[in-house]
């Protein structure tokens, strides 16, 4: 019953993180959102969660996660209202930020919950692997909700859909979760989290920035500093805590690592995937937003049995030919995906499914390497670190690959003589300046292509690195040892 419930909060947040990626077309015609405002609206809600995921963590451990998961839902039900009302980009992106905050809250609260739950390593594995499936189901099923609501109401459905599932979730939760597990002796750290959500914030920025054609110098320089100053702020403090939100010894366990490295890189892949190629068969190729979601809904089909199996065979096979093996496929479907290009829409979907396939197996299993490679203590730690590094893969996806999608269509339109300089900015501006203009929708269709080439050869290289590096971490790592070396490395203080 427990899984039952943090996995319906789990559900929501991860469905929040895609379900605007078959929406923006809409949204941003609505509120007249700029390229650059569209790309805030979606990495506002990642940027902020990821800022504070350390933190919560650590304050559930003190306040305790039962208690964390019940306000997280209270916050994150009245900003989806905020969301859907919302008249403008600016009020937008501000209760997208407030959404962060209880998906924040809440988040490292349900896998807190099942690793202080489930003491059997192999009952445990496979908790964590129905947690991370379902982590793919909300994934993928954010942009077909998306494209069924649109179908019937306005963009505000999007949000206003999560105001039942809170409500069941917080009555489902008082009556079913265990008792509240507050420690007060655990201290927590405002400023850490404060910290870490300037560097993130600097970070993102400098990311967008680089992608564009014309990067603005003061802006790049900016926020380079803010990331360069907010980090080393936020570790030299981790060092001097006695009880830090983050104790990098925890890295020194390779399985952990691994197990970072391959969620982290696997959202990577299926955000980036899923909001470019919505946009682009939505834009270019005139899909529907709900066929442009059921499209991309196919990474999370193929993802769903390999994530189960994973979960299953871990404790016979190890971790290194689920992880390395599925970033292995995933890199192959992705190159799938490139050979289909503009040829075979049978292709494409194979290509997703198997990319979907490897990302499931690598992400089930990366769950239960960070989790259970920490002792019970620690938990709340572990549970926001892992959650960090999906927040983290997503946000660099949309910050870095949207604005290189951005900045390749930009650099490559051959726009037609007498069209405007701002068809430039981005697809959405040269099809309204292009309503009577065929040259100028095909000439931006084309550019559009272009663009999402680049991003796909971009994702397919990024999990073929991805692969090398886990199987490094992971070579020593065989059948039996991989989640039985809770590390003395996590076990160990933090160097002062």
């Amino acid at each position: 019953m427990l899984l039952t419930v943090v996995s319906a909060g789990l559900l929501l947040i991860t469905l929040d993180n895609s379900i605007l990626y078959a929406a923006l077309p809409t949204l941003v015609e609505d509120l007249g959102a700029s390229s650059s405002e569209s790309l805030w609206i979606i990495n506002a809600y990642p940027v902020v969660m990821a800022g504070l995921l350390l933190g919560s963590g650590t304050l559930g451990d003190r306040v305790g996660h039962r208690r964390m998961f019940l306000i997280g839902l209270a916050v994150f039900g009245t900003a989806s209202l905020a969301a859907a009302f919302s008249s403008n980009p600016e009020a937008l992106i501000a209760a997208r930020a407030f959404l962060a905050v209880g998906a924040a809250t809440m988040m490292p609260a349900t896998l807190a919950l099942i690793r202080v739950t489930f003491d059997d390593e192999r009952e445990r594995n496979i908790a964590i692997a129905v947690w991370g499936s379902l982590a793919l189901v909300g994934s993928g099923l954010g942009p077909i909700v998306s494209g069924i609501l649109l179908s019937h109401f306005w963009w505000g459905s999007v949000f206003l859909i999560n105001v039942p599932v809170v409500i069941a979730a917080i009555i489902a939760t008082l009556v079913l979760a265990p008792a509240n597990d507050a420690d007060p002796s655990k201290h927590w750290d405002l400023n850490s989290s404060l910290l870490a959500l300037v560097a993130l914030v600097g970070l993102v920025i400098a990311v967008k920035e680089t992608a564009k054609t014309s990067p603005a110098p003061l802006v790049m320089a900016a926020a380079v500093l803010a990331a360069a100053v907010g980090g080393w702020a936020f570790a030299r403090r981790q060092r001097r805590m006695p009880y830090p939100l983050l104790d990098f010894a925890i890295f020194r366990n390779p399985a952990f690592l691994a197990g970072v490295l391959a969620a982290g890189l696997s959202m990577f892949a299926i955000a980036g995937i899923q909001l470019v190629t919505t946009q682009r068969f939505q834009l270019v190729e005139g899909f529907t937003p709900l066929r442009a979601g059921l499209l991309v809904a196919a990474v999370a089909l193929g993802a769903l049995p390999t994530a189960m199996i994973g979960g299953g065979i871990l404790h016979k096979v190890g971790l290194l030919p689920i992880v390395a093996g599925g970033l292995v496929l995933a890199a192959a479907g992705a190159a799938a995906v490139l050979a289909s290009f503009d040829t075979s829409m049978g292709l494409l979907v194979t290509g997703l499914l198997l990319t979907g396939a490897g990302l499931g197996a690598a992400m089930s299993v990366a769950s239960s390497a960070i989790i259970g490679n920490v002792p019970a203590r620690r938990a709340g730690m572990a549970s926001s670190v892992e959650e960090l590094s999906y927040e983290f893969g997503s946000l660099i996806a949309v910050a870095f690959l949207g604005s290189l999608l951005t900045a390749v269509y930009s650099a490559t339109i051959d726009l037609p003589a007498g069209v405007p300089d701002r068809a430039r900015d981005s697809l959405d501006a040269a099809l309204a300046l292009g309503r009577d203009n065929p040259s100028l929708i095909t000439a931006a269709s084309d550019a559009f292509d272009n663009a999402y080439f680049v991003v796909m050869v971009v994702v397919t290289a990024v999990m073929a690195v991805g692969a090398l590096a886990t199987g490094l971490l992971l070579r020593r790592h065989g059948p039996g040892s991989a989640l039985t070396t809770a590390a003395h490395a996590a076990d160990a203080p933090a160097h002062h």
